[in-house]
């Protein structure tokens, strides 16, 4: 073998011939003892990062993963790849599966542990863990981290404290898609104060992608079975509701298509079922809620269908990309009416529970110890994810912060205050969830290029059409682009010039306060503000009015 570089040398013992864009940077970050967040498409192989860089380092890996399916489909890659030394710990375990576990991870014979972040909420485990010095801690589908995320859970929120009871291990967190104000929530939560940030390219050429405007439920349905049924390979229809799943199955299945419903109310059992039914090829559709998602490790999806629109294009990108995993062309078509935005809007529409978040204050402050959560909501007799979003918003106004045990404290002040800056956030990240919503409305009704439109979403840029999409192919995306041009975009967005604000300029508005700039379409930018959300803004007013400045 040539002489090849320590991380050349682990990815050719892997089997691997050649590193993505990306890999290597975040894989040297790593070895380095860097942490890293890494954006990448699905598919671009954010497994190998970890697995690398736990080969060249060696140690204990721990792998915190949503999803026993998904932890279990890892395993099942590291051990097709020659790594046998990994073992599972989560809740569907029998004692003897856990005892056998525990024993080959203190005995040095195992170098990954994947669990569920629950585990790491378990003190008895956190203190087991810490006590072997883990060398690398990989949060998989960190986006989940971030209430700004689309996927957002609760147990999420601790692995912070987590991360610094197990020793501050080098850390690296890995998701599909953030858009900036995810990732900053990610590595602020994640205590990754300076990590490095490795972003790749979210552009999936291979997929086309399509909006259908229906004025009629039962006529979507209809278009959508119907558009399944014509398409070849396996596919996946993303539905709103537990129920519709099942009407979409049942009318796939009499058909003859091969159909399975997946959602949240089925048990366990059946839910293992029909994903393995999904893997095998047996099942050749699966119609489903946004419960079938991250467990899906299946390259050669031909196509994703969604008979709604999710509430985010964060959400949105997320599920299409589970389709041409493989580099072969496949197809995303979302399936859209004008009601599905206003029931998004109405959903969120809610003010801050100030009752819930006044309760939480005073028990807080008035406790001489520190309050752990669990005895928190035993006394006030609410869910987890209510006393999470309650806690979430103290710890962001100052209030209330957790201890290294996950205990909540009071900071200072009094209570009356804390609350109404509660109140006053859950007011901002309601404007900034309306404002998602109304984008994921805006790229199901641009006449403009599609892809550049949810491209530039994420802050990205596309000089050219992409010819891939159902505007650019039906010419409207050229006449969209020739008719802003002719009224007076003077050109910038043919030679890719936009004075100022470009993406990633930081800008003042006289009304909406500081944001930065994500998206350039033409003649118009969009602005992430910090408190009001996505605002799509035509260039030629704002330098008409002076009303947005660069910061």
């Amino acid at each position: 073998m040539p002489d090849l570089s320590p991380i050349d040398r682990a990815a050719h013992d892997l089997g691997w011939d050649a590193l993505r864009p990306g890999q290597r940077e975040a894989v040297e970050l790593l070895v380095d003892g860097r942490d890293v967040l890494a954006v990448m498409p699905t598919g671009h192989g954010k497994s190998a990062i970890y697995q690398l860089a736990a080969r060249i380092r060696g140690g204990l890996t721990i792998v915190v993963s949503p999803l026993i399916a998904l932890q279990r489909d890892q395993v099942e890659q590291l051990e097709g790849l020659g790594a046998a030394d990994a073992v599972l710990l989560n809740s569907a375990q029998r004692k003897a599966e856990s005892d056998a576990a525990w024993a080959a991870i203190e005995a040095q014979e195992a170098s990954f542990v994947f669990l569920a972040p629950e585990q790491l909420a378990n003190g008895a485990v956190l203190e087991r863990l810490a006590a072997l010095e883990p060398a690398l801690l990989v949060v998989d589908e960190a986006h989940c981290v971030s209430a700004w995320g689309h996927d957002f859970r609760p147990d999420y929120l601790r692995l912070g404290h987590a991360r610094q009871a197990l020793g501050a291990p080098t850390t690296v967190a890995l998701t599909a898609t953030a858009a900036p104000p995810v990732r900053e929530e990610i590595v602020e939560r994640l205590r990754m104060a300076g990590a490095a940030q490795v972003v790749r390219g979210f552009d999936r050429p291979n997929i086309e992608l399509e909006v259908h405007r229906e004025h009629d439920a039962d006529a979507r349905r209809e278009a959508v079975v119907a558009r399944a049924e014509a398409e070849e390979g396996a596919g996946l229809v993303y539905v709103a509701a537990r129920a519709e799943a099942e009407r979409i199955a049942e009318a796939l299945r009499a058909r003859g298509v091969a159909a399975e419903a997946y959602h949240a109310g089925l048990r366990r059992d059946e839910r293992e079922r029909v994903h393995d039914a999904f893997h095998s090829g047996s099942a050749r559709v699966v119609a489903a809620t946004s419960a079938f998602g991250m467990g899906i490790d299946k390259p050669d999806v031909r196509f994703v269908l969604h008979a709604a629109p999710p509430e985010s294009l964060d959400a949105y990108y997320q599920e299409l990309g589970r389709a041409g995993r493989d580099g072969e062309p496949a197809l995303a078509a979302l399936y859209a009416r004008g009601e599905d935005f206003g029931l998004h809007r109405f959903r969120t529409g809610g003010r801050a529970d100030r009752r819930m978040l006044r309760e939480v204050a005073e028990r807080v402050r008035r406790a001489k110890l520190p309050v752990p959560p669990e005895r928190l909501r035993e006394r006030l007799d609410v869910g987890a994810s209510r006393l999470t979003a309650a806690v979430n918003l103290l710890e962001q106004a100052g209030a209330v912060a957790t201890d290294e045990d996950g205990a909540l404290v009071w900071r200072e002040g009094t209570v009356a205050p804390a609350v109404d800056e509660a109140a006053r956030l859950a007011d901002a990240r309601r404007r900034v969830d309306r404002s998602r919503v109304e984008m994921m409305r805006g790229y199901a009704e641009t006449t403009g290029c599609r892809r550049r439109f949810l491209l530039g979403y994420f802050g990205e840029e596309l000089a050219e059409r992409c010819g891939a999409c159902d505007t650019c192919r039906s010419g409207a995306a050229e006449r969209t682009d020739a008719a802003r041009d002719e009224a007076g975009a003077d050109g910038r967005a043919a030679d890719g010039e936009h004075g100022a604000f470009a993406v990633g300029a930081a800008v003042e508005h006289d009304s909406w306060g500081g944001g930065s700039v994500v998206g350039v379409e033409g003649d118009r930018i969009t602005v992430l503000f910090d408190e009001e959300g996505y605002k799509m803004l035509a260039i030629a007013a704002i330098e008409r009015t002076g009303v947005l400045r660069i910061a």
